[in-house]
Formats: C-alpha cells, structure tokens, sequence
C-alpha cells in the first residue's frame, strides 16, 4: 500500500513506520519534525491546518516519485498517530485543540478523497484512570472495550473526541476507520532502564492498569488492521499479553482491586487490559514482552 503516516517521527512512529516499510509498504511520514528513515519520505505538515492536510493527501511524496511515470499521488490507507502525546507538555486547551483538530482534518480528508482504510491512534486514558486525579479503578477487570470512557484530563478528553468523530465520518461513509486505544508505548531500550524499577515497585504501574504495548507489536497492530477489512468502525485495546510487573495477575487484584468486580477468570500474568476483542477480529498476536529483555522465562 501506498500510506500517508501523520506523527511518523514520534515515539511509537519512529518504530511502526520501519516495521511497515520492511513489509513492503511505500510510506509518507506526515509531520512537524522528519524522521529521516531509510526509504521513507518526510514531508513537513501541520495537521491543525486542513488545507495543509489536504495538499498533503492529493501530492507526491518525494522526487524520485515524480521521476517514476507509474508513481500515483493516491494513498490506499492514512495512519494518523500525530499528536500531544500527553497532558503537562502544553496547556490543557491546546493539546486538546491540537489533537481534535488534527484528527478531524486527517479524517475528514481520507474521506472526501475516498481512502478507504483510516486507522487512528486513540488511547488507554479514554478509561479515565491514566491521568485521574488520585486514585480512578476500573468499573471492572479486565478492561475491555465496553468498559465506560470517561475521561478525566483534556488529553483523554480529545481522544474521546476523536473516537466520537471518527464514528461519525464511518456512518455517513462507509469506509473502514479503526481506533487503537493504545496502552503506555514501550521502546526496546526502555526494558533493562525502567522495568527493574517496576519489579521492585509494581505500584508504578497501576495508571496504565498494570499493562503496557511493544512498540514493535504496535507495528504488527497496525499491520493487523491494514490486512483486515470491512469491520466498519471499531475502537481496540492495544496491549502485550502479560502485565508489565513480576506478581501475578491475582497478586494485583487482591493488592490493588480487592473491591473491583472481576467478569472472568484470568490466566496467572494475563493482562488486566484485555486485547480479546484484537485477537478475535484482527488476528492481533502480539510476540514481545519485556521478560525477554531481562533474561526471565516466560510464563
């Protein structure tokens, strides 16, 4: 495919756009800052200026394409990761407009150009525990997709947005908009620098419920939603199989949820932020986890 990738150069970006291009795909990375990757063009883009949007959706990418006389300036697919990627990095009303903004133009414009496959980066805080004020539970472990989003910061509030309209572009439109509520992004190197912490003190992890995604198997999630079509538009929790700490999952349920009610039995270091839904529909099957990396065995 031929894939326009806002937010490319990013933390979980500058991972997903290699992996895509070693699959075969041609990809312009749409952002601010260039990522300088290898066969990859980058163009500068502000995602907050439509019109930007658009000329960036209906143009070459890089001149090696203008010297190609069967290159199209079509794009089958956008990948729009592009945003704040958090609150406290900017006031809480620009990262809201900024990340709304963006992702109504992104989407606006894949459809009226008649792409028919967006995939956008929503996230784990939609749940409203992330970045709550004190402590936040779930209603429920683990947390699947019918879990209520209600969320508490202008971040978590954007991408609630963002859902809201992508949902509904794909009901005047047809088209296949899939949403990742993806979980806290984790790069290789972050696995010997962070997670011995973690072991020591598994009550760090209790915002991002415990759970935690591959950067690399976010690559194989987007490549998932790539290859699977007409499911119109759905929202997916994003995450590794396991837990991002040492004790069991009934560890953390009696320690951290002794009240939260638990719809099903888990496996011993089962995640608490469910990817059922992923594996079912997409063929999600992520392979990396962080025990890997620190020479433990796997459960």
């Amino acid at each position: 495919m031929r894939i326009l990738f806002t937010g490319g150069s990013g933390k979980a970006g500058r991972h997903v756009v290699p992996y895509l291009r070693d699959l075969g795909h041609t990809i312009v990375n749409a952002d601010l800052h260039p990522l300088g990757e290898r066969d990859v063009d980058d163009l500068k883009v502000d995602l907050t200026d439509s019109g930007q949007v658009w000329g960036a959706l209906t143009q070459h990418g890089s001149i090696p394409e203008l010297d190609d006389p069967e290159a199209s300036d079509r794009f089958d697919a956008v990948v729009h990761f592009a945003a704040v990627p958090r609150i406290l990095i900017t006031s809480d009303g620009e990262t809201y407009r900024t990340n709304v903004m963006a992702t109504y133009n992104v989407i606006e414009a894949a459809v009226k150009l008649g792409i028919r496959k967006v995939i956008f980066a929503s996230s784990e805080t939609t749940y409203g525990i992330c970045f709550a004020k004190g402590e936040k539970r779930p209603d429920y472990i683990p947390v699947d997709e019918e879990h209520p989003v209600v969320p508490h910061d202008s971040y978590a509030m954007s991408k609630v947005a963002n859902e809201v309209t992508a949902r509904s572009f794909q009901a005047r439109s047809g088209v296949d908009i899939y949403g990742l509520r993806i979980n806290n992004v984790i790069e290789p190197h972050e696995y010997k620098s962070d997670f011995p912490t973690y072991l020591q003190h598994p009550e760090m992890r209790r915002r991002n419920i415990f759970a935690y995604i591959d950067a690399r198997d976010l690559g194989h999630m987007v490549e998932c939603c790539l290859n699977t079509d007409g499911l119109g538009f759905e929202v997916f929790n994003v995450a590794n199989r396991d837990t991002s700490v040492g004790v069991t999952s009934q560890e953390i349920a009696e320690t951290f949820y002794p009240d939260v009610p638990k719809t099903r039995e888990m496996d011993e270091f089962e995640t608490f932020y469910s990817i059922e839904k992923a594996q079912r529909l997409l063929g999600f099957d992520p392979k990396h986890s962080w025990r890997d990396a620190l020479g433990m065995e796997r459960p």
